[in-house]
């Protein structure tokens, strides 16, 4: 089956050995979102203003605008770079605003996420595939009990 991806699975300590490097690539992201973010929110409230303002009449800051309108683009084209930087590596990105980060790895045979948010100091949870970050559970307190994710390398699915 050609259209099956290979899936990389982490081990805990895989994937606080990778933290330093997606620390720096996930603050890098959540910094240039924001920026983006708010650029293309005052463009848009810039085009809005002179469409109202200019109707009828010569735009005399098009030229100005299309400089604009490239750099975002440019800024976003790095923004996605920053992105397929961490999917390289193999970790998913699923919030962008927070800094919300997924490590796939296997518990007791099933596939689940080891979470880690922007700011925390190691990965200290774990959520189902389904269950998002409202659905974490610390690695920590009564993880012996609930399975501990193992893994690591790459398997083909």
């Amino acid at each position: 089956m050609a259209d099956q991806e290979k899936k990389k699975y982490f081990t805990i300590e895989e994937a606080n050995h990778a933290l330093p490097l997606v620390r720096v690539i996930v603050a890098d992201i959540v910094a240039k979102y924001r920026e983006v973010s708010d650029r293309k929110a005052r463009l848009d409230q810039v085009r809005e203003s002179r469409k109202a303002s200019e109707r009828g009449r010569h735009d005399l800051y098009r030229e100005e605008m299309v400089q604009v309108e490239e750099e975002l683009d440019k800024e976003v084209a790095r923004l996605q770079e920053f992105i397929d930087e961490l999917e390289a590596l193999g970790v998913e990105l699923k919030d962008i605003g927070r800094g919300l980060i997924d490590f796939r790895s296997l518990m007791e045979g099933r596939e689940v996420y080891l979470c880690w948010l922007l700011g925390e100091e190691e990965v200290g949870h774990w959520h189902e595939l389904d269950a998002g970050f409202a659905g974490r559970h610390s690695l920590l307190a009564g993880s012996a009990s609930e399975g501990t994710p193992q893994g690591g390398g790459v398997d083909e699915e």
